[in-house]
C-alpha cells in the first residue's frame, strides 16, 4: 500500500483483507482466508476510533448528537467514498462470477473491504498504526459528511429502511397523558409488525424524533448489505 504510505508486516493479513469469499471458495489453498473476520473486527475498530475522534473535536455535543454524527460517518456510502478515494477496489481478489457481475464496484464490497482493512491494519499495527491511518487518509474529510448528520431522525430512520427494503415505517400514539397544558405523548415506531423503538415528548412530533432516534441505535440499522 505505498500509495497511503502503509507497510505491513503481515502481508498475509493485507491480502485477507481484499479477498472475497468468492475468490476463496474458486481457490481453496491450505490457510487461505477472506476478509470476512477482519470485517468484523474492523468495524468495531472503525467505531471506536470515530468515537473517540467526534469526542474530542465537538466537546459541546450530546450524546446523542454524537450518537447521530457517528452513524453518518460509519454507514456504507461514507464508506465506500473512502475506499474509492484510497482505490481499494484494485486491490479486490474476486471469483469470476463476482468479477464478471460487476462486484469490484459493489458498494457493499467497497465498504466491506475499508472496515477489513482497517481491521488488518489493527492486527498488523494496533492502534497507533489505525490512528495514524485515518488521522492521515479519514479524519480531514469527515466535515464533507455535515449535511448526513444533520438530517432529523425520522428522515435517517426513513433512509435506512427503505435502503434495506425492510418495510413499511409508520409511528403509533400509544398514549397521551398529562393535564392539556402540559401534554406528553408516548409514540412507538415499527417497522412492518415489528416494534423497533419508543419516544416520549411534549408534542407528537418530538415523541416521534425520540422514537426513531431509539430505533435507529438498534444494530439491525447499521447492517451495510
Amino acid at each position: 500500500m505505498q500509495h497511503i504510505g502503509i507497510q505491513f508486516q503481515d502481508v498475509t493479513l493485507l491480502q485477507s483483507a481484499f479477498t472475497h469469499s468468492s475468490y476463496r471458495n474458486e481457490h481453496r489453498k491450505p490457510g487461505a482466508k477472506d476478509n470476512e473476520r477482519l470485517e468484523f473486527l474492523g468495524d468495531a475498530v472503525l467505531e471506536l476510533s470515530v468515537s473517540q475522534y467526534l469526542y474530542r473535536t465537538y466537546p459541546d455535543s450530546l450524546e446523542g448528537e454524537l450518537t447521530r454524527m457517528r452513524a453518518a460517518i460509519v454507514c456504507e456510502p461514507s464508506l465506500v467514498m473512502f475506499a474509492r478515494r484510497l482505490h481499494f477496489s484494485r486491490y479486490l481478489r474476486l471469483g469470476k462470477g463476482e468479477e464478471m457481475s460487476g462486484g469490484r464496484e459493489r458498494s457493499s464490497l467497497l465498504a466491506d473491504a475499508f472496515e477489513a482493512f482497517v481491521g488488518a491494519l489493527y492486527l498488523d499495527q494496533g492502534h497507533h498504526g489505525v490512528e495514524r491511518f485515518l488521522t492521515e487518509h479519514f479524519y480531514p474529510f469527515i466535515p464533507t459528511l455535515e449535511d448526513a448528520w444533520k438530517k432529523d431522525y425520522k428522515t435517517m430512520l426513513q433512509e435506512v429502511v427503505q435502503r434495506l427494503q425492510m418495510g413499511e415505517l409508520s409511528y403509533e400514539i400509544l398514549e397521551e397523558r398529562g393535564p392539556a397544558h402540559d401534554r406528553e405523548f408516548v409514540i412507538q415506531v415499527n417497522v412492518g409488525q415489528t416494534v423497533f423503538g419508543h419516544g416520549v415528548g411534549r408534542s407528537k412530533k418530538e415523541a416521534e424524533q425520540r422514537a426513531a432516534e431509539s430505533a435507529l441505535m438498534q444494530d439491525v440499522f447499521r447492517e451495510r448489505e
